[in-house]
């Protein structure tokens, strides 16, 4: 959402309401406008202008499963392509509202403390991101089509073992995303048959 807007959290039930045609997750009616989520009279009259990603990504996807309870979004949704567009987007209008992939945070806009339900609002950081505490977190995964009755190649092992590294790690947190654990990444590594190099 917009840095300056003083919202302290949403529930799964609110942001239902909010991006939902469908009600889903409790909600008995659609929230529109700033004033049905508590804010003062300048935010009253304000409504909420939506951002997300278009049906082709997968935080839309994840987004609709959770935060909507399966449910279909509704049409005044501004699809944009990807993430930086939504974030873009939220940080240039007060009255916005969005969601996208952690990685794409600027100034303009705050990180959203979620509660799946009522007030008790998770703070969205590292720590309950890696954790599963944060409602609204998940891992990226890399899928290896391999053969389970051969080897990986040679260039396939160490660009593998590669990704699971700190270098590895250091480039994802480059990114903006965050870094796995290294027991997160020993037992990966383990699934194609992968042993760590300790650096």
């Amino acid at each position: 959402m917009h840095r300056d807007n003083p919202i302290k959290g949403l529930n799964f039930q609110q942001l239902d309401a909010i991006f939902s045609a469908t009600l889903r997750c409790g909600a008995t009616q659609p929230i529109v406008t700033w004033s049905q989520l508590g804010l003062p009279y300048d935010w009253a009259k304000r409504n909420i202008q939506l951002f997300g990603r278009n049906s082709v990504s997968g935080t839309y996807g994840y987004f609709k499963q959770n935060a909507l309870c399966q449910g279909d979004f509704q049409n005044r949704v501004n699809e944009q392509p990807g993430s930086a567009s939504v974030v873009q987007s939220v940080a240039s209008s007060i009255n916005t509202l969005g969601y996208s992939g952690v990685g794409y945070r600027v100034s303009g806009v705050k990180l959203l403390p979620i509660a799946r339900e009522g007030n008790d609002y998770v703070e969205p950081t590292q720590a309950n991101i890696l954790s599963g505490a944060y409602p609204l977190s998940r891992y990226l995964y890399v899928y290896v089509n391999k053969n389970p009755n051969r080897d990986l190649s040679p260039i396939e092992r160490e660009f593998i073992r590669f990704m699971f590294s700190r270098q590895g790690q250091a480039l994802v947190a480059k990114d903006g995303y965050l870094p796995i654990t290294a027991l997160v990444a020993e037992q990966e590594l383990a699934k194609v048959g992968i042993k760590p190099i300790i650096d």
